[in-house]
């Protein structure tokens, strides 16, 4: 009988192991009538069979009908439970169960952490500790991955402790989750030191490192390791190479999601080398590895090999056919992304949550924000990241009147608000300096428990500075617990903004006392401070910093310090800076032209502007404005008219009101005022005070009495508070010795209430700065004088 019981256990075994559902059935009646069905042991085997065959109802029934259950009869249904996810019915099962062993509680807390149960584990986990069983490898290898879907190092910190206590820190199972849990924490040092203990690191150790590592924005040390890996011959599985694409699609991403170009060059180098790499290794069929491949070229913008990935993909999926349409979403076409979603769905495939996201993102990246909507009103009932999305569009766009009114349609619907809502919302309020919007906002996040959240404390500082209310911001910022650079950076925008430059200046002797390394728009913040306050000293000591940390071929940081170099006179160090980055942008071209026009260089910002064109660099508004200021100041009218026509007949770009304004000052600083006159009545742009203003100024010099009372009688019309127009036509009047109607034009600007805003200027020598602000009394005003850390001083008061 007992060596019968044995091999039918053995073919159970090899039924479990296949899946063979209709052979398993054959023993099991053939058990039944050999009258085996009361032996528990094969019993048990069976209940195990089912499960696996996901035949939960047949596991149920032979265990209600066991005469006889022990120990390892509850823990076959318990883990039949748990695989088909009933985790409800293996609870009340755990509860009922007479014994239990170490094998129960391993089983319902890795069940409840594989489906998203995280702190319910850690509670059963805690149970079991109080019931006196000590934890195996597998335990903590589930409470580790619990700790770290819920970022919660602590607990994590105290297992690790137990793993060291009870000998199991040496385990390649513990290790490997320990690291992970830590990786999740962005404890990344620890992580760092957890894969330095394991003994000998497998596959999944390098891999759970390399993600941790790029999570972290430490994309090249990702990258080392895996060489690493490669050297130390450890096997690499698709999974590995799934992980190291996910590093390579990440490369080159900045605190703003800004990309340098060389850096997207050189990930996609890097993924291309990884794509060899896994049809070497045989894994062109891998489903999940394909789909990476072509997360990676549709990340890093090469949609040619991801069309080339996709078409040659055995099968795919809804992910394959969902990153397609975020790609070309990415890339602003629209057209290609709506293309994908009707082939997706002629072949079969079903839209999920995130096919309708990526497409509303499609939209609105390529500015087509009404055809989002449209897209957006046809969903039944969207999901909280389709109402993000389409509040994020109308934000970007700058329609921030129609976020607002979508915002409250959603609290209609009694959708509620995550914290990237509050924050997106926070944005649009900010746009339209609605202080009133933004505090209901500050108290929703109150009532949620968002308002210790540094995502949306980064928000509201951003909010209430632009609304003017610096002190509250800087409350909101004093209360934030643990600080990130976010928020050290909104917080010296936020003084920036509102001229107190001198205490953002402080601000960042701060936030680099406290440790905390400055970021891209950190410096750029504060040299654009060094630059409101033409501080050209301590300009240059920020920038010996930017070069010692490396931001020197940064675009966002290098364009920052052309302006600040501009502004402050020394415009051969504002071109030796724009000579020596590798990799320039539009905004680079545009801010060094522009420093070349605020300098009185025309000649040379036409040949950089030449240069540019020449470079294949495509110009877009602001860089016109730059080279017609340029020649304006220079006197450069013929070249300027020139490329003011060149404009949207070579560039496609559409003149406005501000191109329009350099073409008239340069036609009137040259006494060419009939030509700007012309050109005023023909502009679709004329009500604007500035064009007028512009000519006026051009008026007093040519001394032309009839257009400078035509200007001025408009400026009187379009913005009546501005003193300019009545100084300017006085002035005219006094310097032809017309004093009646010079007193007329006083008398006028009395009358209606006018006040001239005095003058102000500042010198700055070797102990700090002093400011000067003249009124009719010359009164003077002296600034405080404050010493910054790095022996950059700087003016606050």
């Amino acid at each position: 009988m007992e060596t019968k019981t044995t091999y039918l256990a053995s073919l159970l075994q090899t039924c479990i192991d296949k899946k063979a559902h209709l052979a398993g059935k054959l023993i099991h009646a053939h058990m039944l009538r050999s009258r085996l069905s009361n032996d528990t042991f094969l019993s048990n085997r069976l209940i195990e069979f089912y499960a696996k065959c996901n035949a939960i109802g047949a596991s149920r029934r032979l265990f209600d009908q066991m005469p006889k259950r022990d120990i390892y009869t509850w823990n076959a249904i318990l883990g039949a439970y748990c695989k088909a996810s009933k985790l409800e019915d293996a609870h009340v099962l755990f509860a009922e169960m007479p014994e239990r062993n170490i094998v129960s509680w391993n089983t319902l807390i890795s069940a409840l952490t594989r489906n998203g149960f995280e702190q319910k584990a850690l509670g059963v986990y805690y149970r079991m500790s109080r019931e006196g069983f000590v934890p195996t490898h597998f335990t903590l290898a589930s409470v580790f991955s619990a700790c770290g879907a819920l970022v919660d190092v602590e607990c994590g910190r105290r297992c690790h402790g137990i793993s060291i206590k009870i000998g199991l820190d040496n385990n390649i199972y513990v290790g490997n989750a320990l690291l992970g849990m830590y990786a999740k924490c962005r404890y990344i040092g620890d992580a760092i030191q957890a894969f330095g203990d394991v003994p000998e690191p497998n596959e999944v150790s390098f891999t759970a490192m390399m993600g941790g590592l790029a999570d972290s924005d430490q994309v090249n040390e990702a990258f080392r390791l895996f060489r690493l890996m490669l050297r130390n011959r450890i096997h690499v599985d698709s999974v590995s190479l799934s992980s190291v694409l996910g590093v390579c699609s990440r490369g080159g991403c900045g605190e703003f999601g800004l990309r340098d170009s060389n850096d997207v060059l050189s990930s996609d180098v890097h993924g291309q080398q990884v794509h060899c790499l896994s049809i070497k290794h045989g894994f062109e069929s891998d489903l999940h590895l394909n789909n990476s491949l072509l997360d990676m070229y549709a990340k890093n913008g090469n949609m040619d090999s991801a069309e080339m990935i996709f078409v040659n993909m055995p099968e795919v999926s809804v992910v394959s056919w969902n990153v397609m349409i975020a790609g070309y979403g990415q890339k602003s076409q629209s057209s290609k992304a709506i293309e994908y979603l009707q082939r997706m769905q002629y072949h079969g495939f079903e839209p999920d949550e995130i096919t309708y996201v990526n497409m509303l993102v499609a939209c609105i990246k390529s500015g087509d924000i009404e055809a989002g909507r449209q897209m957006f009103d046809g969903m039944s009932s969207p999901s909280l990241s389709s109402w993000n999305t389409i509040l994020s569009g109308y934000s970007q766009n700058e329609n921030h009147k129609e976020a607002v009114k979508l915002f409250r349609e959603m609290q209609f619907r009694s959708v509620h608000p995550d914290r990237t809502t509050l924050a997106i919302i926070l944005s649009s309020l900010s746009g339209m300096m609605l202080l009133e919007g933004g505090r209901q906002v500050h108290a929703v996040s109150q009532k949620a428990v968002f308002h210790t959240d540094i995502y949306l404390a980064s928000g509201l500082i951003g909010m209430y500075s632009k609304c003017g209310k610096v002190k509250m911001a800087k409350r909101i910022f004093d209360r934030i617990a643990e600080l990130d650079i976010v928020c050290w950076n909104s917080m010296m925008a936020g003084l920036s903004l509102n001229s107190l430059d001198k205490e953002a200046f402080t601000f960042f002797k701060k936030m680099r006392e406290k440790g905390m390394f400055p970021s891209q728009f950190s410096y750029a913040t504060v040299l654009s401070c060094c630059a409101k306050l033409s501080s050209l000293s301590q300009g240059r000591q920020v920038h010996s910093q930017i070069a010692r940390e490396g931001y020197m071929n940064d675009a966002f940081v290098g364009s920052a310090l052309i302006d600040m170099y501009s502004k402050c006179g020394d415009v051969d160090a504002a071109r030796w800076v724009f000579d020596m980055m590798l990799g320039k942008n539009t905004v680079t071209w545009n801010e060094m032209i522009h420093g070349y026009a605020q300098n009185g260089c025309g000649d040379e910002a036409v040949l950089l502007y030449e240069d540019m064109i020449g470079s294949g660099e495509k110009p877009d508004g602001i860089t016109f404005v730059a080279v017609l200021t340029a020649c304006s100041h220079s006197g450069l009218v013929d070249t300027g008219i020139k490329i003011f026509n060149s404009m949207q007949q070579e560039h496609g770009v559409e003149p406005l009101v501000d191109h329009y304004t350099c073409i008239i000052d340069s036609l009137g600083r040259a006494g060419r005022l009939h030509e700007a006159e012309v050109l005023i009545d023909k502009m679709p742009c004329k009500d604007d005070p500035i064009i007028w203003e512009v000519l006026l100024s051009s008026c007093r010099v040519y001394a032309d009495v009839s257009l400078a009372r035509r200007a001025a009688e408009e400026l009187f019309h379009l913005d009546p508070q501005n003193s300019a127009p009545y100084v300017l036509l006085a002035n005219i009047y006094s310097s032809l010795g017309r004093w009646d109607d010079a007193k007329a034009v006083r008398e006028l600007m009395s009358y209606n209430q006018v006040v001239k805003d005095p003058g102000y200027s500042w010198i700055e020598h070797k102990n700090g700065m002093q400011a000067f602000m003249v009124d009719d009394n010359s009164r003077m005003v002296d600034d405080e004088v404050v010493v910054v850390n790095d022996g950059m001083s700087c003016s606050s008061g």
